[in-house]
């Protein structure tokens, strides 16, 4: 934590975005906090993105320091990835993770934070993809997006592929009801990690160049592909296991 307050004022000003991950960000309580403070006050025009289980915001004391820093352009990503409490615990295995996630996100949109809702789709998650979207259109309906991932190869992921991999060929009917539904319900909805050929064509509208250069791969298959400059591509890490459908796309 100290090396990276210490690198904010070494970062150029015309950064557009700063992205703050874990680990757990608020583990660091006020530190993180502080962090803002200094991104705010060294970096003024950059907006910052924190990946966060959003379960501190339990106490919408701790929502509202965040708030009292008035930064201009904060959001944070926070998953929630089933309708059914049991599920979304089952899968973050935590118990009670549900309900602190939710007024989590409650309290940080109390104090008017901006809230992303991150959903990852695996094995655990995807049969429920369209009753998570009817959720979050009746009960979170304010939140400032939604973004349905793909599957990274990395972590305890690796570890636990057998009980999460699913081959995206197999969920489009799911991924596209869910996108579908909450884009009807007007929230901004993306869907990132994902390659155009095994995507409904339906969501290619939704979908998003969202890997970072550095580990962003395409594999054999695509060579020729008439979208690969349009297409999300591959994690480094995908290689382990990528879908069935991989071919390049051919104009018309």
């Amino acid at each position: 934590m100290d090396d990276v307050m210490a690198a904010i004022p070494l970062i150029g000003r015309e950064t557009p975005e700063i992205l703050f991950t874990g680990g757990e960000p608020t583990l660091l309580d006020g530190r993180l906090v502080d962090l803002v403070r200094q991104s705010k006050s060294f970096l003024p025009e950059t907006g910052l993105h924190i990946l966060t289980n959003g379960r501190a915001f339990k106490d919408v004391r701790y929502a509202g320091q965040f708030a009292d820093v008035q930064h201009h352009d904060l959001m944070f990503g926070i998953p929630i990835y089933s309708d059914q409490p049991e599920r979304h615990d089952y899968i973050v295995q935590a118990d009670g993770a549900f309900d602190e996630t939710v007024r989590g996100v409650l309290n940080l949109k109390k104090r008017a934070l901006r809230v992303e809702i991150r959903v990852v789709v695996h094995k655990q998650s995807y049969e429920r993809l369209p009753q998570l979207a009817r959720f979050i259109a009746r009960n979170l309906t304010f939140v400032d997006q939604v973004v349905f991932m793909g599957l990274e190869m990395t972590g305890f992921t690796k570890a636990n592929l057998d009980a999460l991999w699913i081959d995206p060929l197999d969920y489009q009917a799911q991924l596209a009801e869910a996108v579908h539904y909450l884009a009807d319900s007007r929230i901004h909805t993306s869907v990132y990690n994902h390659q155009l050929c095994v995507t409904d064509k339906s969501l290619w509208d939704y979908a998003r160049q969202s890997i970072s250069d550095w580990k962003n791969e395409y594999m054999p298959e695509c060579n020729g592909c008439a979208v690969k400059h349009q297409c999300g591509g591959f994690f480094s890490s995908a290689k382990f296991r990528y879908s069935r459908g991989i071919h390049p796309v051919v104009a018309t």
